[in-house]
């Protein structure tokens, strides 16, 4: 880990484009109470296959226009071909986007075909002969390995090639065993790559939300807080302040052993990312 300590630690927020009126309202809520934090960025996600392009463009134009805070859009290469992402690359550079997730992305349901992209550093290397240094590139990592991975092994050459190809940093998916976390970033330090890695942070704020993800995301949920999570049964503010616990814990202890950042995977709720913030004192942190 320590080539990790050398970064000044940054702290993002993810959202999704919201589909309804109401949902709208209630993100442009929690982005103006995350705003009060002075996150790095906000992050934006973008559907399979492109799903919520056009919500993910208004989306973060009104994250910065409203919040005055760096917005970065997810790009998702699976199912598009290279003039749709020029043209979105283009679109970004003049709106004054300066930071962008690319990530591989999965393919919508009914979907045969991959378009011309099958792999992220595939897209990252699309971006950097396109736009040259004009984006900010950040890239995803799998701590506990990527759920369609044959092995550990070329799992960790595939993140290799997205560093290669240019990216700046990278986000991992969430995890709970911090271990895991050690363990991948001294991998990448023995392949050479010294590129920050900010951990990925879920809040956990409903046992089956929470279960349902980690099913199809590949992470995994200890047993020990699986189980106390199941004992809770439907009371909701018990598991919300254990999982404020827990994840609290697990921040603090990643901080510590030098990681880069948090990146919070905010679910578009605003209240257990502020009560972890404030109990990591992550404040007096960059201030200091």
């Amino acid at each position: 880990m320590e080539s990790q300590k050398q970064y000044k630690p940054k702290f993002s927020f993810e959202f999704y484009p919201p589909k309804t009126p109401e949902a709208i309202g209630k993100l442009q809520t929690t982005q103006a109470e995350l705003a009060k934090l002075k996150p790095d960025f906000f992050s934006v996600t973008f559907g399979a296959g492109g799903s919520t392009r056009d919500m993910t463009f208004e989306t973060v134009m009104d994250i910065r226009e409203k919040t005055g805070i760096e917005a970065a859009p997810h790009i998702s290469c699976i199912g598009s071909q290279t003039d749709e992402i020029k043209s979105i690359l283009d679109k970004y550079i003049e709106s004054g986007i300066k930071r962008i997730v690319a990530l591989r992305g999965d393919l919508p349901s009914g979907s045969v075909g991959y378009g011309q992209f099958r792999y992220a550093n595939e897209l990252v290397e699309f971006i950097r002969k396109e736009t040259g240094d004009h984006f900010h590139i950040e890239v995803a990592a799998y701590p506990e390995f990527h759920p369609q991975a044959p092995n550990p092994k070329s799992d960790m050459e595939n993140f290799k090639k997205k560093v290669d190809a240019g990216a700046n940093s990278a986000i991992t998916q969430y995890f709970y065993n911090p271990y895991a976390y050690y363990s991948f970033i001294d991998n990448c330090e023995k392949l050479g790559v010294s590129i920050p890695i900010v951990a990925g942070i879920m809040p956990i704020v409903s046992c089956t939300q929470l279960v349902r993800f980690s099913e199809s995301c590949g992470a995994e949920i200890p047993r020990w807080i699986l189980k106390r999570l199941q004992e809770f049964g439907d009371d909701r503010v018990s598991i919300r302040q254990f999982g404020i616990d827990v994840t609290t814990e697990l921040c603090e202890q990643l901080l510590t052993n030098g990681a880069p950042g948090l990146h919070f995977y905010s679910m578009n709720q605003s209240v257990a990312s502020v009560a972890i913030w404030r109990n990591l004192g992550i404040d007096q942190r960059v201030s200091d």
